[in-house]
């Protein structure tokens, strides 16, 4: 059942967008050679609990740490551990802080010192068919329009979006109603309506869009070892331009 927000719940959902890409920012700021994703997922679930917030991946269906920290070819649920970033690798950080009850969702895509010019473009693809989709984000729309957007943009730069997982609706469940794929056919799909908050993230692979899970059941990777890229914001649903709630505006 998709759940429309009324505007208690929707200034709720703000604050809480702000800690999410508050962490986010401050994980990205931290990705750099020699650093441990153990440390940036410790300074992830610091800055989350001291505005109040607490993270929404910590102990969610049993995963073990405050973020999602993923490198190269990790496309979603890496585990953060005692491994050192180096030079040239990609780290995706996902995030999630919830405030009074609601969740702030988000995640990106950050170079580790000098990458390659192959990863440089993979990165921002995948960030902007994020905004190539969010076009679509309007009363109305069907759920759909905004998968094909990021489908069609990401295959017209050569790469492929992931078809395993799915943006989500957020509110005060971290997942629910409706599914937002990263592809398929345009007219489908539920319908969008004014105060429904949705999770859009294009996960996007250099290679093949496969992916495999390991035996941890979390650390997600594509199957031919290719580089992986994911950005996500979430967004709200308004008469008019949608609005995106996790938004870095100090705190």
């Amino acid at each position: 059942m998709i759940s429309v927000k009324i505007d208690r719940e929707i200034e709720v959902m703000r604050k809480a967008g702000r800690i999410t890409a508050g962490a986010r920012a401050l994980a990205g700021s931290m990705v750099r050679p020699g650093v441990t994703t153990k440390q940036i997922d410790k300074a992830v679930y610091d800055f989350i609990v001291s505005h109040g917030a607490k993270p929404s991946f910590l102990h969610y269906g049993g995963f073990p740490a405050s973020a999602c920290i993923s490198i190269n070819d990790v496309v979603i649920h890496g585990i953060p551990d005692d491994r050192v970033l180096k030079e040239g690798d990609i780290v995706s950080v996902d995030v999630g802080a919830q405030w009074n009850g609601y969740h702030g969702d988000c995640a990106a895509t950050f170079a580790c010192g000098e990458i390659s010019e192959a990863a440089k473009k993979l990165i921002a693809v995948t960030e902007k068919s994020f905004y190539e989709g969010l076009q679509f984000v309007k009363q109305g729309g069907r759920v759909s329009d905004i998968s094909h957007a990021v489908q069609a943009y990401v295959e017209k730069n050569g790469f492929s979006v992931v078809r395993s997982f799915v943006g989500h609706g957020v509110g005060a469940n971290l997942h629910e109603d409706p599914e937002v794929p990263n592809f398929g056919r345009p007219g489908r799909g539920p319908r969008l309506l004014k105060g429904m908050t949705i999770a859009i993230e294009p996960m996007v692979c250099a290679g093949a869009y496969d992916v495999r899970v390991l035996k941890d059941q979390w650390t997600t990777v594509t199957c031919d070892g290719s580089l992986a890229a994911h950005y996500e914001n979430t967004v709200l649903i308004t008469e008019g331009k949608p609005e995106i709630l996790t938004v870095d505006e100090g705190l």
